[in-house]
């Protein structure tokens, strides 16, 4: 018992960092440890995946906020469409069929892996309008943080937000139908779309994911999904993990979390199209 713990500790540690950075919960990490390293059944791996994504958004946010890097006012705006997806999601289970959806947002994942690479070709992180969005303007989206391995206040402008906001629906659909996580289409969606820098995408994220998984995490709970010898002892080592992941976040270049995070949001979005295709390796 002590022993397992103790792994789920360093897990936690783990899970925390990488999440925290990246804005993608932690949860992608933890599922396939538990159910391929530990052998622990899926349901119990997805109710402790629930909880890793809330503890890495509680870690987290605390420092972002402190930090004024996430843009607070943009993941109150989207969390509408993904709280309203989700419920139209969960609504059409057994009426659409979920392939055309792995299909759909596989594609969106590979397009948006694809520009950010070129994001990172191009060594651009801030889009400067002459004319600043229209929309964004009224709703007071555009935003500024400091950043601290450039050692500057950046200013940053949101554009195209019709287009973010149906990308936050859609991803709410595809999490209440096919019950997976949403933090690589969060980033997404205000990377890719909405032109926001990385670092605050990448925060804002972990805040949107906190607020998802803490309304499903009751669902969860009372099915019995979550083991408190595995999902305690982890919660402690994300939080410890999100709060360390925070501080390295802000002093690394955007240019190094984006080699990261391509990688990860290709392969995410390669295994959706195979198996929207119905291809099983």
């Amino acid at each position: 018992m002590i022993q397992t713990a103790l792994i789920m500790l360093a897990v936690g540690v783990f899970a925390g960092i990488a999440g925290s950075i990246l804005g993608i919960g932690g949860g992608m990490i933890i599922t396939p440890i538990l159910t391929l390293g530990m052998g622990l059944n899926i349901k119990y791996a997805i109710g402790a995946s629930i909880i890793a994504v809330i503890a890495t958004s509680s870690g987290s946010t605390i420092a972002y906020l402190r930090d004024n890097v996430l843009n607070l006012r943009v993941a109150m705006f989207l969390e509408i469409a993904t709280t309203t997806g989700a419920i139209v999601g969960a609504l059409l289970t057994g009426v659409l069929d979920p392939k055309y959806l792995y299909l759909l947002f596989g594609c969106l994942l590979v397009f948006s892996g694809w520009n950010m690479y070129r994001k990172l070709r191009r060594g651009s992180e801030v889009l400067q309008r002459v004319e600043p969005d229209r929309i964004a303007s009224k709703l007071k989206l555009n935003g500024t943080y400091y950043d601290k391995a450039e050692a500057k206040n950046i200013d940053y402008q949101v554009e195209n937000v019709p287009a973010g906001f149906s990308v936050m629906f859609g991803a709410g659909v595809a999490s209440g139908l096919l019950g997976i996580g949403s933090g690589a289409f969060k980033v997404m969606a205000m990377d890719t779309f909405m032109k926001m820098p990385l670092k605050p995408s990448s925060s804002t994220s972990n805040l949107m994911m906190g607020v998802t998984a803490a309304a499903s995490a009751t669902v969860y709970f009372f099915n019995g999904a979550i083991l408190p010898g595995i999902a305690v002892p982890m919660a402690l080592g994300i939080l410890v993990g999100a709060v360390i992941g925070s501080r390295i976040m802000q002093i690394l270049p955007a240019r190094w979390i984006r080699i990261v995070f391509i990688p990860i949001i290709l392969y995410i979005g390669l295994q959706m199209l195979f198996k929207g295709l119905g291809v099983h390796f």
